[in-house]
């Protein structure tokens, strides 16, 4: 019997030819396409499976248009795509986490929560309730096993779309359990594979931000959440000086420019939110600098290093591997001290340390 292997489907070209791939190596191969609550163009299902508060949350007005999505992807690849209503696990895990960090003057990353938690946690689950024994998806990154049975995570080998930054965080149970089918290609191969082919891409375009906001700012999104309050308050310089007001802190971001709207002799930058005076902090792009900064809760993907080891860090996904050196701290704590000083370390990105091509983990920055 053929082994199952279950693929997260989006409608867009990378999951597609990911699914391709497991077809012709022989699996059979299951689609679960995941609903989060917060899609513009909801997919129906038969409503016998969800609750009328649900059916009117996630799947009017367009029925058959998401009906019609589906089958183009099941037609495509020819195999049965499943639903999975994710809206009240995403609810909790990513957007409540999205808005606590906010509220905690930090800037948060929901992808790096997502994947743990959700692709790799609620929708793994699903999957092997439908039988299969792994959850490929369309992440550009790759997976090692080695000899005593432990798995490496590595980035793809497209240097521009790798993915590993955001897989930083899964364990070794859930990279046990996954399947990254185009982590040796690049890009512009799986174009040209899904052009030679047919597939076509059954979405508009590719997530780029974060995919639970659209039609709205981050601020705006923010102010509809339960509780959320907006608190104007001030903003000072470096030296302490008052030269201005905000309108809460959650419009702003380490190193933002834009949105301060305090004249000076050159451009003011975010240098620092001061959640407990509910002050903004800000100076010029020389104060921006920092040498070292401190992580916590890190997930070790494999043995968390004895001592200090030279690696690279990644503070963002935007952001490249810089030389650095990581000092690991007591239990899932270290400092990194970078080779050269770093623009805007923000508490709340993610940290994620590579030795050469291989993560060895990731934390969450806060210094």
């Amino acid at each position: 019997m053929k082994q199952i292997i279950a693929i997260a489907v989006s409608g867009g070209i990378d999951s597609l030819v990911a699914a391709y791939f497991l077809k012709k190596e022989g699996y059979n191969v299951i689609g679960i396409h995941f609903l989060t609550g917060y899609e513009t163009e909801p997919i129906y299902q038969n409503k016998s499976k969800f609750s009328p508060k649900t059916d009117i949350k996630l799947f009017s007005p367009n029925k058959k248009l998401a009906a019609d999505k589906i089958a183009r992807i099941e037609n495509q690849i020819g195999i049965k795509v499943e639903i999975k209503d994710c809206s009240s696990e995403f609810k909790k895990e990513v957007v409540d986490y999205f808005t606590r960090t906010y509220l905690a003057g930090k800037t948060p990353n929901p992808c790096l929560v997502c994947n743990p938690s959700i692709k790799f946690g609620t929708l793994l689950d699903f999957a092997r309730k439908l039988g299969a024994t792994r959850l490929a998806t369309g992440h550009y990154a790759r997976i090692k096993k080695d000899n005593k049975g432990k798995f490496h995570l590595f980035r793809g080998i497209d240097s521009r779309k790798d993915q590993s930054y955001f897989l930083s965080f899964l364990t070794q149970e859930q990279l046990a359990s996954s399947c990254f089918p185009l982590g040796n290609l690049k890009k512009s191969e799986v174009k040209k594979i899904a052009q030679e082919i047919g597939l076509k891409p059954v979405v508009r375009k590719e997530s780029q931000d974060v995919c639970f906001i659209k039609g709205n700012t981050y601020g705006e999104f923010l102010l509809l959440q339960p509780g959320f309050k907006a608190e104007p308050g001030l903003i000072q310089d470096v030296k302490g000086n008052i030269i201005g007001k905000h309108k809460g802190l959650h419009l702003y971001t380490i190193g933002q420019r834009r949105g301060i709207n305090c004249p000076a002799s050159e451009s003011y930058y975010v240098v620092r939110i001061d959640i407990e005076k509910n002050r903004l902090v800000v100076g010029f792009k020389k104060d921006l600098p920092v040498s070292e900064c401190k992580i916590e809760k890190i997930n070790w993907i494999n043995q968390k290093p004895n001592s200090p080891i030279q690696v690279k860090t990644r503070v963002r996904y935007r952001s490249k591997a810089v030389p650095s050196i990581l000092f690991p701290g007591k239990k899932h704590n270290a400092v990194v001290r970078f080779k050269d000083p770093q623009l805007a370390i923000t508490p709340g990105q993610g940290a994620v340390f590579y030795l050469n091509d291989e993560v060895l983990g990731g934390g969450w920055l806060v210094s």
